[in-house]
């Protein structure tokens, strides 16, 4: 068995042209702009690519791209008043406080102080405990784009058994919620889990997202499975740099049914959902209908 690519890339241009066509909607329909606010502390340069990248994909599908850059040395009351004046702003619907922040900063505090409704990475408390309860929620990006990739490909998941390997606040605890919100046969598992081969096995959809590169290898996939890999780990392999992600993708891709690449598979994505999530919150915040499809 040859698995079936699922291809994130092609995916998420689907999403975002959906997202646009939403965004050109409310603008005729309703004369409003969804905003974006992304506030980056320090020089971290990964951290420089991905506001880079949010700032252009927020440009293209017709919102509003409010970008903050603060010195690395920038105190908590500044950055806490910054937040401040982003949730009293009507033109931003969304606020993502890129991490990690400098070692000075608590990033608990900073993020718990944005406004739950404009949570566009849905770490703030309350919406973590919302989701946990099963009610309305901001719902992190990753998971939302990895829940969005399964009910594309199966339609339906209910009854379905997934296992999640990986207990991450980010990933791993959310993406088990919302395949819970799906009614599916929920385990979280992790590097500790005794016999986790045998755990793996019984899945259905098996989430990857442990951050250890090539953990899982095809003789834990079941015949058949659907293979989600959220990792994205580099090493150095022949003396050239590589990315790869916690599933070893050539016997994992030999047994399963359907599998997502690295790159290229659940990271295009990310931004795709941020993007979705913003407009969802727009909508909510106006009273107005949540774009069908494009959030939990």
């Amino acid at each position: 068995m040859t698995a079936k690519v699922i291809d994130g890339k092609a995916f998420a241009a689907t999403v975002r042209a959906q997202v646009a066509e939403h965004v050109a909607r409310l603008h005729e329909e309703n004369g409003l702009q969804p905003g974006l606010a992304v506030v980056l502390v320090g020089e971290d340069p990964a951290s420089k690519v991905y506001v880079r990248n949010k700032h252009a994909s927020t440009i293209e599908v017709g919102m509003a791209s409010f970008e903050h850059r603060l010195d690395a040395e920038t105190g908590e009351a500044e950055l806490l008043a910054l937040i401040d004046s982003l949730n009293a702003d009507p033109k931003v619907h969304g606020i993502l406080v890129q991490l990690p922040l400098p070692a000075h900063l608590n990033s608990e505090l900073v993020i718990n102080r944005i406004d739950p409704a404009k949570d566009v990475d849905g770490f703030h408390i309350s919406n973590v405990g919302l989701l946990g309860t099963g009610q309305k929620s901001m719902v992190p990006c990753t998971p939302l784009g990895c829940l969005m990739m399964l009910r594309d490909h199966h339609g339906k998941l209910a009854g379905l058994n997934a296992v999640v390997v990986g207990r991450s606040n980010i990933v791993g605890k959310p993406m088990a919620q919302l395949l819970l919100g799906d009614s599916c046969t929920v385990t979280i598992a992790h590097s500790r889990t005794k016999d986790l081969a045998e755990v793996c096995r019984r899945a259905d959809i098996l989430v990857a997202a442990v951050g250890r590169p090539e953990m899982i290898t095809g003789d834990m996939v079941r015949p058949g499975a659907t293979v989600i890999d959220v990792g994205i780990n580099r090493i150095e392999r022949d003396g050239k740099a590589k990315l790869v992600g916690d599933v070893h993708y050539a016997s994992a891709a030999a047994v399963a049914g359907a599998i997502t690449p690295v790159p290229g598979g659940v990271g295009p994505m990310t931004i795709a959902c941020l993007l979705a999530t913003t407009l969802t919150a727009c909508c909510r915040a106006n009273g107005l209908a949540e774009p069908e499809g494009l959030t939990a």
